[in-house]
């Protein structure tokens, strides 16, 4: 039986970190988009890195980045994967010798298997929720947009999730893995532990 892997995104504090490990997140995510309410520091971000044990992955996000910047967080932040939320293409993400996760913005139209074959060098696709601006919009979209012919292995659900729906979304998409933000925080960037736990347990009882 496939365990699905689970990401907590937009970590700001150390105790946060914590509770994400100790849930049992495989995952992560720091980001690295000024305008978000979520955004950390080189400082901060080394800091929360460094309560980070070892086969948790941490993933920097970013939006639209100038190269400069990623290769400065790249000198100051140890990152294990690089997740792009804007309208970067390919060779965009591919230039910083790191594994990369491509963001697919999920609206009627869309055309995910197009979109998927035009970012084949990613690790995977994380399929979000249309909003206004990039990312934590704590909307979900349509799931049954998601073509059958995209490579299950390849996707990461994101968009809307929180402990009441995610268990009947890992159970109807079947994702490789679940990426949450606002669904599990008490105030943007502030995460809840019981809030963790519980979207955690739910994506267990998912996989049966």
């Amino acid at each position: 039986m496939h365990r699905t892997r689970v990401k907590i995104c937009g970590l700001t504090r150390i105790e946060d970190v914590h509770a994400a490990v100790d849930a049992g997140a495989d995952a992560i995510g720091l980001v690295f988009y000024p305008p978000s309410a979520r955004c950390v520091t080189l400082e901060r971000a080394a800091e929360l890195v460094a309560a980070v044990p070892p086969f948790v992955s941490v993933v920097g996000l970013f939006v639209n980045p100038a190269e400069a910047l990623v290769r400065e967080v790249l000198a100051h932040v140890r990152l294990h994967v690089l997740q792009f939320h804007g309208d970067e293409h390919e060779a965009d993400c591919a230039r910083f010798a790191r594994p990369w996760l491509k963001a697919a913005r999920v609206r009627a139209g869309l055309d995910l298997l197009e979109f998927n074959a035009s970012h084949a060098g990613a690790t995977g696709i994380l399929l979000d929720a249309f909003v206004e601006g990039y990312g934590g919009g704590g909307r979900t979209f349509d799931w049954s947009l998601i073509p059958s012919g995209l490579n299950r292995r390849r996707l990461i659900l994101s968009g809307g999730l929180d402990a009441d729906n995610v268990t009947e979304a890992v159970r109807r998409v079947r994702p490789w893995a679940v990426d949450v933000s606002s669904g599990v925080e008490v105030e943007k960037g502030i995460k809840s532990a019981e809030k963790i736990s519980a979207f955690i347990a739910g994506v267990r009882n998912a996989d049966g």
